[in-house]
């Protein structure tokens, strides 16, 4: 009894600088940044007209729209492309696999300003690729703006395939092989296995992998700044301005977007969680 009170002691003595850490690193900034949000400019008086100024202000209700609108359409074009990778991936050799994940995830963290600057290397305008095709007199990537939308969501692409075929990459194990011939005794082809089968299991991995993906996204920051800087309008490019900015420094104002850009993080996790729970009971 002795010695089970002493382990007890001893496990949670363990974990109180675990707690220190996420109090001090993680719930302490962010309660920081809620106060924040509902202070007036002089960062005493409490107000709301930092979310006043936001909702009033067509220019920050645009770079909501556009973080969204990037973030959904990076999400879904690389959960798309993962589901397929993933699969692919299982029909190698156990050891081709081993290997193939360990780049994959080597792969995710390659972000930030140093995959900017690669693209911009490769891709962009005296990129390259962009001279050597133009020298062989393929225009391929004659019409491609590395630094347009097109561009943003192409780099954000790239570094949420490595994550998402690692998040879905585990749930093929859990398709049985005895389900591929039961669907075959009774007369079904592999691709309406799939269609009937295959996919709808996956469907709960898939859409939690999607709403990662979406806060990934919606957070990105370090990227968007290397490669366009404030040529487009995004919420963590405008938050990033008003905290650290010399020109117009506003931190209540940044901290009201940032309580907005956890709302709609927030938001998109609340309606994965209802769409998993409709999902599982339909199955």
């Amino acid at each position: 009894m002795k010695k089970s009170k002493k382990q007890q002691v001893m496990f949670i003595g363990m974990f109180i600088p675990f707690i220190l850490l996420v109090i001090g690193f993680e719930l302490g900034p962010l309660l920081a940044m809620v106060r924040n949000s509902f202070m007036a400019d002089d960062g005493v008086t409490p107000s709301i007209i930092q979310f006043k100024t936001v909702f009033q202000n067509a220019y920050y209700l645009q770079a909501i729209k556009n973080s969204v609108v990037i973030s959904f359409i990076s999400a879904i074009t690389s959960i798309v492309l993962a589901t397929i990778c993933a699969y692919s991936i299982t029909r190698f050799s156990t050891k081709v696999q081993d290997r193939m994940m360990m780049i994959a995830n080597m792969t995710s963290n390659f972000e930030g300003i140093p995959l900017s600057f690669s693209y911009i290397i490769l891709l962009g305008s005296n990129g390259l690729f962009t001279i050597l095709f133009s020298k062989l007199g393929l225009d391929v990537f004659a019409q491609f703006n590395l630094y347009s939308w097109t561009g943003l969501i192409l780099v954000y692409v790239y570094f949420q395939i490595p994550l998402a075929i690692m998040l879905i990459y585990p749930a093929y194990y859990g398709i049985e092989q005895q389900w591929k011939e039961a669907a075959a005794l009774l007369g079904a082809t592999n691709a309406r296995f799939w269609f009937h089968i295959g996919i709808p299991y996956l469907l709960p991995s898939i859409v939690g992998t999607f709403s990662i993906l979406f806060a990934n996204a919606m957070g990105a920051y370090a990227t968007a700044y290397a490669l366009v800087g404030s040529n487009y309008n995004l919420l963590s490019l405008q938050i990033a301005s008003l905290v650290a900015s010399d020109v117009t420094l506003r931190p209540q104002l940044g901290s009201a977007l940032g309580v907005l850009l956890a709302a709609t993080m927030l938001g998109a996790m609340w309606i994965n969680e209802r769409m998993m729970r409709r999902v599982r009971r339909d199955l």
